[in-house]
């Protein structure tokens, strides 16, 4: 009788699921950072260098093999996310502008907790369940940081441009 290692038994869905598991219990904790309301729509910990530096090594784990490490895409199928404020920084008027980047804040917030789907086929997974409120903020927080990052910075470890 040949032995079948027990996980080539499983169904996709479920390696995936115990794969994500997995990572959960491996990302940073987001205790260094303050608690948070229930019901949050703007960044709260915009420019915070502790959040950065969380969101940066979330982003690395989680959201680089789509979205390029360290937030540079390079050819990655997922969208450049530190363009998602182009439209808002185009804007004069200031009230606007805020507006624009909470409206944006939201979007990426939800976009994250619940994936993408469109016409029946997952573009992104949730991430509600592995990622806390809190760690993605922090990943907004870091996306927001490397909006004007030289693509160079993705040799080596150079910090986090702010």
């Amino acid at each position: 009788m040949k032995n079948i290692h027990p996980l080539a038994q499983l169904s996709r869905t479920w390696r995936l699921f115990l794969l994500f598991a997995s990572l959960a219990t491996a990302l940073p904790a987001a205790a260094e950072l303050p608690a948070l309301p229930e019901v949050v729509r703007e960044n709260p910990y915009r420019q915070n260098p502790e959040a950065i530096a969380l969101g940066r090594s979330l982003f690395n784990q989680n959201c680089a093999r789509c979205h390029g490490a360290d937030a540079i895409n390079q050819g990655q199928v997922g969208p450049d996310l530190t363009k998602l404020e182009r439209a808002c920084l185009s804007l004069q008027v200031p009230e606007q502008k805020q507006q624009c980047l909470r409206d944006n804040d939201h979007f990426f917030f939800q976009s994250v907790q619940e994936g993408k789907r469109r016409v029946g086929v997952e573009h992104m997974p949730p991430w509600a369940g592995v990622l806390n409120p809190q760690q993605i903020w922090a990943i907004r927080s870091f996306v927001e940081s490397r909006r004007n990052a030289p693509p160079s910075s993705a040799q080596g470890d150079k910090g986090v441009r702010q």
